[in-house]
């Protein structure tokens, strides 16, 4: 009996462990300013807050102008662009010196 209540215990920690791993959720509440087909705008305190929506965004409610709404929203990234391996490829492998052109070497005595 105990090792079928360790092992339930055990289940439920790991399906537990798997929903939190995902991106963490932010919410924004205030008034709605604008809605577009592809974005509502929030205002919240002096800040205007531009949130994009798509068809699988859940609404409950009649979305209008005006409107006191809980926006739910999580962060991605649409695309990562890194700016500094040109730097540090630069430092890995210094350039040497090249002879001046026309330059002779000096006449050993």
């Amino acid at each position: 009996m105990k090792k079928f209540v360790l092992v339930v215990i055990a289940f439920m920690f790991c399906v537990t462990a798997a929903y939190a791993a995902g991106p963490n959720t932010y919410q924004v509440t205030g008034p709605i300013l604008e809605i577009k087909a592809d974005t509502i705008v929030v205002q919240k305190g002096k800040e205007k807050w531009e949130i994009a929506k798509d068809a699988a965004t859940k609404v409950t409610g009649d979305l209008k102008v005006g409107s006191k709404v809980t926006v739910e929203y999580t962060m991605k990234a649409v695309k990562i662009e890194v700016k500094d391996t040109a730097k540090k490829d630069a430092k890995e492998a210094p350039k040497k010196p090249e002879p001046k052109k026309g330059a002779t070497e000096p006449a050993k005595k």
